[in-house]
């Protein structure tokens, strides 16, 4: 039975069903998985829409030469490790993404290859697209397709509901590094990324995801059946209490940025650990609850017509204005708090 399996993502929702596929196929047969992302080469081009963005604006160039990556990668694994099976990550730049995907899968000694058998947007995806066979017959090793087709309403505003969830989780994850890193080494963590975390989720989790759940998810689901209620009264709870928590949790990166020597900052860095390992506890099980009760409930009683106003609601313009802050200056910011974890050993 396969024992590692390399798994290709871009950033289209093609991506996000076959992560979860390949997750569940990994934690069925026991394997770990390696998630891979091909990055196109930009150096060859001065003049191409990257070079653009680095003389035009450092964040959307840092963004679209590294950040998107760590961030894609990041959810991916989060989407692993929430059913609890082993994985890593790793990325290279190559304008040719079968021949990156198979020396991938090599280097890292994976004995199959779960990938999509296309994909809808973007320069990967179309890539992915062309090259499909040209990995099933260089890979020299098992290649699983993954025959997943264009979303209907319901797959996509599921699917928007769980990237939100893991980017969540990738930044709980980065917090709970950065802070055991400090921890390792007896040191106080840095204000400035704990502020930022605190930022994303003030804006992002409180003001944004759990209110468009509850505006446009639960109505209708308790229109629909009475049979989960329950549940939803209690995620309904869990939100108002989550605001509150995000409030003491600032309190204490607040403590930590204002004390006055390196004691007292040392142990409001361990106080405010132990905050976020309860604060990720919350969310683990909060995420579990949604997705393991709710969304399948959603999935039997709601109508192709329910479905199509919640996708159309939970897929926004993203160049929306949200608390005053675009969706990508969010991605901004999820991808510079994963990428302050992954560089930690830098």
């Amino acid at each position: 039975m396969y024992r590692h399996l390399l798994v290709p993502i871009d950033g289209t929702e093609l991506s996000i069903q076959v992560v979860g596929n390949a997750v569940g196929l990994a934690r069925a047969v026991g394997a770990r998985v390696t998630f891979f992302h091909a990055v196109a080469d930009h150096a060859g081009s001065l003049r191409g829409d990257l070079e653009i963005l680095r003389v035009t604006s450092a964040d959307d160039y840092n963004y679209a030469a590294t950040g998107k990556t760590r961030e894609l990668l990041s959810k991916a694994e989060a989407a692993a490790r929430a059913l609890g099976v082993p994985c890593e990550s790793m990325w290279a730049v190559n304008d040719r993404p079968a021949q990156a995907i198979v020396a991938a899968a090599r280097d890292r000694g994976c004995d199959l290859i779960f990938m999509a058998s296309h994909g809808h947007r973007g320069k990967l995806g179309m890539a992915l697209a062309s090259e499909t066979l040209t990995v099933l017959m260089n890979a020299g090793l098992p290649v699983l397709v993954s025959a997943t087709g264009e979303p209907e309403p319901p797959a996509r505003a599921i699917a928007v509901i769980r990237d939100e969830h893991r980017s969540l989780a990738a930044v709980l994850h980065a917090w709970t590094q950065l802070l055991a890193d400090a921890r390792a080494g007896n040191t106080s963590a840095h204000p400035v990324p704990m502020r930022a975390i605190i930022h994303y989720l003030r804006n992002f989790p409180v003001k944004l995801h759990h209110p468009k759940e509850e505006k446009y998810l639960f109505p209708v689901l308790r229109a629909r059946t009475s049979a989960v209620d329950a549940e939803l009264d209690e995620l309904e709870r869990q939100h108002e209490r989550d605001r509150g928590l995000v409030a003491e949790l600032a309190s204490r990166v607040e403590a930590l940025a204002a004390g006055h020597d390196d004691a007292t900052r040392v142990a409001a860095t361990r106080d405010l650990e132990q905050a976020v390992a309860r604060y990720a506890d919350f969310h683990w099980e909060h995420m579990g609850r949604e997705e393991a009760v709710i969304l399948p409930a959603a999935q039997q009683h709601l109508t192709a017509g329910d479905w199509e106003s919640i996708n159309a609601a939970f897929s926004q313009d993203p160049d929306i204005r949200l608390g005053g802050e675009t969706d990508l200056e969010y991605h901004h910011l999820i991808a510079r708090i994963v990428t302050l974890a992954g560089d930690r050993d830098a």
